[in-house]
């Protein structure tokens, strides 16, 4: 099927690994024009050298920049330029409690992932605007809908950005722009990943033996096991296409059934 993306621009927040890398390596499979972008220029250049490894004849390129940081967000846009294509992908999440979370901590986590997204979109709407054209994704999670008490923070902020997403589709009522949502389910991303391995080795177990347990435990999950990356940048492929340009203002699941089943 032809996904329609060939020369189109997109810019992937968070994409030097895990999903947002997943979904730039998708779009570039496509022959989409991809800048992707992590905190520090190694790690940018790293992953830069190795989508074009594995996707030959590439236009990728990358833009290193810490997007909780107002002054280097600012910096990076100004040198954006046009985008036809913005994932907002970057994002933390970690395990707290939530009466030992203090005030910076929130605020690291709304300035990362939800201003991040604000920054962003603010800046690409007014060309698609004036262009008629263009996606705006956002990576959320499940867990902005059924939110983990040992998660707050992190769920809250996703939950944050289904409603950034929500507002700014109505900027786009009667255009070819849409704004959507994925619903992430429990992904095993490389922040996943490293945490299971952590986990294994503390109580002397093999970090699949860990996975495959923490996945079957997971009493909602119709999948019965972590959704891969690739999953998800399937999903966020159409919906940064011209195919999908019946769905706007969304949050598209998948989430592996995981909400299929909670109350």
């Amino acid at each position: 099927m032809d996904l329609q993306l060939d020369g189109r621009r997109a810019f992937v927040s968070g994409s030097t690994r895990g999903i947002g890398y997943a979904i730039a390596r998708a779009l570039l499979a496509e022959r989409a024009t991809v800048v992707i972008n992590g905190r520090t220029g190694p790690a940018v250049q790293d992953a830069v050298d190795r989508l074009r490894r594995e996707v030959p004849g590439a236009t990728v390129c990358g833009a290193a920049a810490d997007l909780a940081d107002p002054a280097r967000a600012k910096e990076l846009v100004e040198g954006l330029g046009e985008v036809d294509i913005l994932v907002n992908n970057v994002g933390r999440f970690d395990l707290s409690s939530f009466q030992e979370t203090p005030d910076e901590e929130w605020q690291r986590y709304f300035d990362l992932n939800v201003m991040s997204g604000v920054r962003l979109s603010r800046h690409v709407l007014g060309g698609m605007l004036e262009r008629n054209r263009g996606r705006i994704l956002f990576i959320s999670s499940e867990s902005g809908v059924d939110v983990p008490a040992d998660m707050v923070p992190y769920g809250v902020t996703k939950a944050a950005m289904l409603a950034l997403a929500n507002g700014l589709a109505k900027l786009t009522r009667g255009t070819e722009i849409t704004v959507n949502t994925i619903l992430g389910g429990p992904t095993y991303s490389d922040g996943v990943a490293q945490t299971v391995e952590q986990l294994a080795r503390s109580r002397g177990m093999a970090a699949e033996d860990l996975k495959a347990a923490l996945a079957g435990g997971n009493r909602t999950s119709l999948l019965q096991r972590f959704i891969e990356p690739d999953e998800i940048a399937s999903l966020a492929l159409y919906l940064a296409s011209p195919l999908s340009s019946a769905t706007n203002g969304a949050a598209v699941r998948a989430d592996g059934g995981v909400l299929t089943t909670t109350t």
